[in-house]
């Protein structure tokens, strides 16, 4: 599979083989020995973004999370913590755009609060690259094309995330994760991870104009393409 992109349009265009020996034999033992050497290698960094993020954030200096997998199986998933608990008078979070610090806002752009996440894949709930993992809410609202990205292992990054990340809209960024699960590849894993550093270096595509966060998912207003 070749990443196309066609004229005018962020979107590639698909060539599916959804099935191969690398799919379903070589990916969980490479997603293995990678998450585990990059835990060894990353360790000092680890601990030193763990400890700065519990002087300048407090604890506990990991954002535990639902989210659904492979097959919409339910995790938990392990990220640093990139906002404070400010609440209001009332006891109620403050917006995350209060509570998202220049430190936390330091942490995304360089995509270290994700590296918990390598624990995740060592545990085989994640996949280095794979359409990534999104609030266990969002389940009843995806259409049927739409639910074909949990049919892979959710990924620490993917398609989507080097086309243009949370700049892009949810229902481009649900093309790209199916186109993805349709043309799992060696080759093209390969691509995504080195995009993916390239981009983390460069911080593109970190949040929306205007906004800390992605916009929330509503469910989408386009059907399913017919096959």
């Amino acid at each position: 599979m070749q990443i196309e992109v066609r004229p005018g349009t962020e979107m590639p265009v698909r060539h599916s083989a959804r099935n191969g020996v690398y799919r379903n034999y070589l990916k969980r033992p490479m997603d293995f020995a990678l998450s585990l050497c990059a835990i060894i290698v990353l360790a000092p960094i680890l601990i030193i973004v763990a400890v700065l993020i519990r002087v300048k954030l407090g604890s506990p200096v990991i954002f535990k999370q639902k989210r659904p997998g492979l097959n919409e199986k339910i995790f938990t998933m392990y990220k640093f913590r990139t906002m404070t608990d400010e609440r209001d008078e009332k006891g109620e979070l403050l917006p995350d755009k209060i509570r998202l610090t220049r430190f936390g806002k330091f942490l995304r752009s360089a995509s270290l609060d994700e590296l918990p996440e390598l624990f995740n894949i060592l545990r085989g709930d994640m996949s280095v690259v794979g359409p990534r993992p999104l609030l266990v809410q969002y389940l009843p609202l995806y259409n049927e094309e739409q639910k074909q990205r949990h049919d892979v292992r959710p990924g620490l990054s993917g398609l989507a995330q080097i086309s243009g990340r949370n700049a892009l809209s949810w229902e481009n960024k649900f093309d790209l994760d199916v186109h993805y699960v349709e043309n799992v590849s060696f080759i093209d894993d390969w691509k995504i991870i080195f995009l993916t550093i390239k981009k983390a270096f460069k911080r593109e595509g970190i949040n929306q104009a205007g906004e800390a966060t992605m916009e929330p998912f509503e469910g989408s207003s386009i059907k399913a393409a017919s096959k």
